[in-house]
């Protein structure tokens, strides 16, 4: 008779720690499902298609629009890639960027026509780094001259952001953090029924 209530005793304990672990883990899931839709707010790497920063924006005499695949690189190559549509053609257009977020020299290159057409440019130019780069695009044709301003965010194409390591990284650590707390407070228990 003395084992049964030993027993039952064990199994209350338990199930009143189980209750007691899982009401106290449920902060550290919410904190975490908190931080993950905090950041996604911010997310807003690029890793695909090229996308437009200006749409058949009309400038002087000239229809523009401009798109881009923003990628950054440390190993000096010229990966931010530029096309510009200009109705009507233009024989020149130069492309100019300069980082928004630090100081830095400004790069730019002429766009060259692809495939000889003159509304159709293209140029690569060196984002050296992640953050927002200011583009700045000048067209010289027979209608004369005209420049647009837009903005972009350089993202590195195949390493993700900081952020996101972060954010992969931190499920881990909270299943570690429990598990832990678990192991610690079920030996503090082992040795208290003794």
């Amino acid at each position: 008779m003395r084992k049964l209530s030993t027993t039952e005793e064990r199994r209350t304990r338990r199930s009143a720690f189980e209750k007691k672990t899982s009401a106290s883990s449920f902060p550290l899931w919410w904190l975490f499902f908190v931080i993950v839709i905090a950041a996604g707010v911010r997310l807003s790497a690029h890793s695909g298609p090229p996308f437009p920063i200006v749409t058949d924006k009309v400038v002087g005499a000239y229809k523009v629009s401009v798109w881009t695949d923003p990628d950054a690189t440390d190993d000096q190559s010229a990966a931010g890639r530029f096309w510009i549509t200009v109705q009507p053609g233009a024989a020149r257009v130069v492309v100019s960027i300069k980082p928004l977020d630090r100081a830095g020299s400004e790069r730019s290159a002429p766009a060259e026509p692809v495939n000889g057409d003159n509304e159709r440019h293209f140029v690569a130019l060196l984002l050296d780094h992640e953050g927002p780069f200011g583009v700045h695009v000048t067209i010289d044709g027979a209608l004369g001259k005209a420049a647009v301003d837009a903005s972009t965010d350089a993202t590195y194409d195949l390493r993700p952001r900081p952020i996101l390591t972060v954010l992969f990284v931190l499920p881990f650590l909270l299943v570690g953090f429990v598990w832990v707390k678990l192991l610690i407070k079920r030996r503090m228990h082992a040795r208290g029924g003794k």
